[in-house]
């Protein structure tokens, strides 16, 4: 196994083990400190969840917004008896871990300073305070946001889509609380999204221009980062978005603020830019002020209700006469927020002057080589110290010469500064180290490039691993010279296969979203008898289970309406490579034959099959006067699976049927192939459906019984009709 890490992997685990063995040593002394730090943080934890936290986060997240009717049924429940003390232990345990982390690491210190993983020369208190009070201010804002807007929005949204979708929203404590933490968690550190851009820019890791000029790849990473981690509609993702996109911008000026400071040094100080344009911040205030008490007063409150009430919120702003801020009167209160506001404005325009004066200063000389304003190529290497000479990007130094570095150097040397005329030569000979081996690399690249397809690309470099009298398409690459084949001859047809799939989905989905999935709902239950639909209830234990059942059913009939165009399409290129043979007019009827077995099996399983079953299953529970409360992603996929997979059980004998009957798959084949057919669905039943072994079998064993009886009716049909099990080419079995 240890042949399996390479040196250098090694090395860098071993400088880790022996750095967290020298940080444990030396905090050996204090460890009963760390202990009982992490202690009274697990029970200080423990005790808030118990005392007031459960009922704080019901109050402010989940019901805050929500409407008399769906507060009334939406809940919180314990699914098992362990469930709160279980979650809140986990959670102490995890803050007193986080808590404990900082103690451990400040009494270690000594251990870290020998290996030099610890600054070794003075810094001020100030800054470490100044820094770990911008993190800590970071990450409370981005909570801030999630607790005080997104989630009562959010909560109020899937709450409200699925009481109108028939369901009970009875979320699980264990997963509603995770769900919080969760997407907290991930606010609080997409809010130092700041304080990152600025550090990698003022490090010279990641150069400002780049965060600017590729601004369009980091929204479109915001929105998928989002598609991920919130849940999967429009509006929540939006939610996501917006707050970072703007955040993007704002950390943009920041970087830019930071990036330009350390070029022009201390040239520009901010007392500098107030005393020169103290009249123009002052005006901001005084006008900014003013403009906020007078929205404030004069109907800007009763404009947003109006807006809130157009757009079909329930929330209200307060009113000019009920605003409070603080337990502050009206006008007092709106006397406060002016205030606020005006200092926003101020130091946004003291954001904006200083930003302008920083670029005027590293503007170019007059007769210096032209440059944009920030451009690092435009850097004065003499007026940096030799800090700002090892922090200067590479582009300072791309243009110059070993003749133009040492006239710098020279000129450090005349000024007495020696060690940034060694910081000159040593930065000059890094970049130019750097730029060969990015010329050798190329080049290498270059000569080994495969052809432009990747796919050839791909295939070339798995066949170069051979020998070429040992290798040949059949040996190695016959399966993947097929799919790359057919793969290739569908991307002409790739519009219809896409604009099916996505016309299908989108359309089911908007049916299901606006109070289809009800119906559905309603109209199953009044299948069942009477005494029992009344008992029946479908609850959401997850905030977006409903959300997500209705976007994977979506997704589902999208991808049952493009598979017979997908075989159509691929007919030819798969006849080509010797997979299929027979006539592909054949596939026309077999695909009239999918939409009505799929709507016929339908029909009979939604009206007749899966009423059937459920009241067997809920009269035995209600037997044992037990309260039925299906999950909806239970319940729906049993549904689905009773009504739907009835279709596409009906389906698989037409299809072995008409596919011999049409000369494309012999009922030799498939009866010689019944193993891979039977291993197949289970592999595909066991990803596919809901998680655990009984909904597995459930759909595996029906389909095999299914394939069973249509090897049945092709013995019988070739038996009467007298026609060949096998087609001309075919071996014997």
């Amino acid at each position: 196994m240890a042949g399996a890490i390479d040196e250098d992997t090694a090395r860098t685990v071993g400088r880790g083990r022996d750095a967290v063995g020298s940080l444990l040593s030396s905090a050996q002394a204090n460890l009963k400190k760390v202990f009982l730090v992490f202690v009274f943080f697990l029970l200080v934890t423990i005790w808030a969840l118990r005392a007031f936290v459960w009922d704080a986060l019901k109050r402010d997240l989940l019901y805050a917004r929500m409407s008399a009717e769906v507060v009334e049924k939406t809940t919180v429940v314990v699914v098992t008896p362990f469930d709160v003390i279980l979650l809140q232990v986990k959670i102490g345990l995890v803050v007193g871990v986080l808590a404990a982390l900082p103690t451990l690491v400040w009494f270690g210190r000594a251990g870290l300073r020998e290996r030099g993983l610890w600054p070794s020369g003075y810094i001020p208190r100030w800054k470490v305070l100044g820094v770990a009070a911008v993190i800590l201010g970071l990450f409370a804002g981005g909570i801030l946001y999630a607790y005080e807007l997104f989630f009562p929005l959010m909560f109020d949204f899937l709450a409200t889509n699925a009481v109108n979708a028939g369901f009970t929203p009875t979320y699980s404590i264990v997963m509603w609380t995770e769900f919080i933490v969760f997407l907290m968690l991930s606010f609080g550190l997409a809010a130092q999204l700041p304080l990152l851009m600025s550090a990698t820019a003022s490090a010279g890791i990641v150069p400002y221009e780049t965060f600017r000029d590729k601004w369009r790849y980091a929204v479109l990473a915001i929105f998928v980062f989002g598609a991920f981690f919130s849940p999967p509609d429009p509006f929540t993702q939006i939610m996501w978005a917006l707050p970072l996109v703007t955040l993007y911008g704002i950390s943009l000026g920041i970087t830019k603020l930071v990036v330009l400071s350390r070029r022009a040094g201390a040239e520009v100080p901010i007392r500098a830019v107030v005393r020169e344009r103290w009249n123009l911040l002052a005006g901001t205030l005084l006008l900014a002020g003013a403009l906020a008490w007078a929205a404030l007063t004069r109907g800007a409150l009763a404009l947003a209700n109006e807006l809130l009430r157009i757009i079909g919120s329930d929330y209200r702003a307060p009113t000019a006469e009920t605003l409070s801020v603080l337990g502050l009167d009206p006008d007092a209160s709106a006397i406060l927020l002016a205030a606020v506001v005006a200092l926003l404005a101020a130091g946004l325009a003291l954001f904006y002057l200083r930003i302008e004066a920083l670029e005027a200063v590293s503007a170019p000389a007059p007769g210096a080589r032209p440059a944009s304003a920030g451009e690092p190529a435009a850097i004065d290497l003499d007026e940096l110290d030799a800090a700002g000479v090892r922090a200067a990007p590479p582009e300072a130094f791309a243009d110059l010469t070993e003749t133009d570095v040492s006239v710098h150097a020279d000129r450090a040397l005349e000024a007495d500064q020696p060690e940034k005329a060694k910081a000159l030569l040593d930065r000059f000979d890094e970049v130019a180290a750097a730029e060969t081996a990015e010329e050798e690399e190329a080049e290498a690249d270059a000569e080994e490039a495969a052809p432009s397809d990747p796919v050839t690309s791909t295939a070339a470099g798995v066949m170069d691993a051979f020998t070429e009298d040992e290798t040949t398409e059949e040996d190695i690459g016959g399966y993947y010279y097929d799919i790359a084949f057919i793969l290739d001859s569908l991307t002409s047809r790739a519009i219809w296969l896409v604009g099916t799939f996505v016309v299908v989905m989108a359309a089911t989905f908007a049916y299901l979203y606006s109070g289809g999935i009800r119906d559905i709902k309603n109209s199953f239950l009044t299948h069942m008898p009477e005494s029992l639909a009344v008992d029946v209830d479908v609850v959401t234990l997850h905030p977006v289970e409903a959300l997500i059942f209705e976007v994977k059913f979506s997704v589902l009939l999208g991808a049952v309406a493009i598979l017979p165009l997908l075989v159509y399409f691929a007919w030819p290129a798969l006849k080509s490579r010797g997979l299929v043979r027979g006539d592909r007019n054949t596939l026309a009827i077999w695909g009239g034959s999918v939409l009505l077995t799929l709507v016929g099996g339908s029909l009979l399983g939604f009206f007749y099959v899966a009423p059937a079953i459920i009241s067997w299953l809920a009269a035995d529970a209600l037997g044992s006067s037990m309260v039925i409360a299906y999950r909806i992603n239970n319940f729906g996929w049993l549904v689905i699976l009773t009504t739907i997979g009835i279709g596409l059980l009906a389906e698989l004998p037409v299809t072995m049927f008409l596919f011999h009957r049409g000369g494309i798959v012999s009922y030799a084949t498939m009866r010689r192939r019944w193993r891979v057919f039977v291993i197949g669905v289970f592999a595909i039943a066991g990803f596919a459906t809901p998680r655990g072994i009984f909904t597995m079998f459930i759909v595996a064993i029906p389909a095999a019984v299914a394939y069973g009886a249509g090897l049945g009716v092709l013995w019988v049909y070739t038996r009467v009709t007298g026609t060949s099990a096998r087609f001309r080419g075919e071996a014997a079995d």
